[in-house]
């Protein structure tokens, strides 16, 4: 059975960091493309960081240099390290585990910024 799972999430101020982790289980870790996505209030859910299998990374053009996608084959887990947060990156962040043929979804971790 696979298991993706989210972690780390929670209240930040402005400026603050977070980071973010997504463990899987029940998959061959190191051939899936992984991204993180998120769904603010009211909003649509939007791509936000995808890094491949290759460890080929790319990145909504709202985090460029203030996130970091990264993965960790050993540990079968994704992380976003998060930085320079604003309030506009509350939203809810799930992680995507995917190849061809194969898609799954975590339940998200809530991130909220507030002063």
């Amino acid at each position: 059975q696979v298991q993706v799972v989210e972690s780390g999430g929670g209240l930040v101020q402005p400026g603050g960091s977070l980071r973010l982790s997504c463990a899987t289980s029940g998959i061959i870790f190191p051939i899936y493309n992984m991204a993180w996505y998120r769904q603010a209030p009211g909003k649509q859910r939007e791509w936000v960081a995808r890094i491949t299998s290759g460890h080929y990374t790319n990145y909504q053009s709202s985090v460029v240099g203030r996130f970091t996608i990264s993965r960790d084959n050993a540990k079968n887990t994704m992380y976003l390290q998060m930085n320079s947060l604003k309030p506009e990156d509350t939203a809810v962040y799930s992680c995507n585990v995917y190849r061809t043929n194969d898609d799954y979804w975590g339940q998200g971790t809530q991130v909220t910024v507030s002063s």
